[in-house]
């Protein structure tokens, strides 16, 4: 049953939604990157997000580090595992049928998930920082601090990474690859070395997701699977492998979605955002800004 939600609701669910569409970019960014350059879809990034949580619970348990200075290390770990991740696994799979590469990363977070399960538990938990219920009052909207200072973090982490693909050489070698493969070798790129940086920044940014994230949602060896699937619309939303997309979709969705829930009870908030998911699809297949085959 659809209700009509008062202005105030509204306009708190539109804060909150571009609040959580950052975090979501961060994840869509990463899938984007990977499917850029390497031309794989990455089923395991979701795994890889809830790694970077866990990175982050433990590190704030153990050693009172908070969640946000926890960035120092999940990003560095995560980078580690996707360099592994690609060496050892995925560069096997590159030239093999598309359907050998799903299933291989569909496996590798089958894999992790229940690596999780088994050290972890499956239990739900918390990161009780001093300031989670800690908001800003703008008019009748309750802005919460630990989602603007995720959403800040996001904004930064992006920017560094638009500006590292932009003006690097490096980033602008991975560029090349994600557009012109034979131009790239031609010039003496080596492919192998930039699909081990571009996979794993991917998985760093899905692990700073999730560490950013971590603060104001639950942590389980299940949460990666409820961003894969919502980074996923993001990406065909934007545009396979359009990094500018990939942003603005993440802003789409989360809007989508928190404006939803102020119509539509419990999970019939989702139906908006697979409503516009469909109507790109049939109106718009390349994405908002994608590149269409004409």
């Amino acid at each position: 049953m659809v209700t009509l939600p008062s202005i105030p609701l509204l306009l708190q669910a539109i804060v909150s939604g571009i609040l959580i569409g950052g975090v979501y970019s961060l994840v869509a960014i990463g899938l984007s990157l990977i499917f850029g350059v390497m031309k794989i879809i990455n089923f395991a990034h979701g795994a890889f997000m809830m790694l970077g949580m866990f990175v982050t619970y433990w590190l704030y348990v153990l050693l009172g580090i908070d969640p946000y200075l926890s960035l120092l290390f999940s990003i560095p770990v995560l980078f580690f595992l996707g360099l592994l991740t690609e060496r050892f696994l995925i560069d096997k799979v590159l030239d093999a049928p598309e359907h050998n590469q799903l299933l291989l990363t569909l496996g590798i977070a089958l894999v992790i998930e229940n690596l999780a399960l088994f050290l972890w538990s499956p239990n739900f938990r918390t990161i009780n920082v001093p300031y989670a219920t800690k908001a800003a009052t703008l008019g009748t909207v309750m802005i919460s601090l630990p989602k603007v200072i995720a959403f800040l973090f996001a904004i930064l982490l992006t920017g560094v990474l638009y500006y590292f693909l932009k003006k690097t050489d490096l980033g602008k070698a991975i560029r090349a690859a994600s557009e012109e493969k034979e131009g790239a070798l031609t010039v003496g790129i080596n492919l192998k070395k930039i699909y081990y940086i571009a996979f794993a920044i991917g998985t760093a940014c899905a692990g700073a997701a999730g560490t950013v994230a971590a603060p104001f949602f639950y942590v389980s060896p299940q949460v990666g699977g409820v961003f894969v699937i919502t980074a996923f619309v993001v990406v065909v939303l934007g545009g396979m492998g359009n990094f500018i997309g990939a942003f603005v979709g993440g802003i789409i969705v989360g809007l989508a979605e928190s404006v939803g829930a102020a119509f539509f009870p419990g999970q019939l908030k989702q139906f908006i955002i697979y409503f516009i998911f469909i109507l790109v699809l049939l109106f718009k297949p390349a994405g908002l800004f994608g590149k269409t085959n004409a």
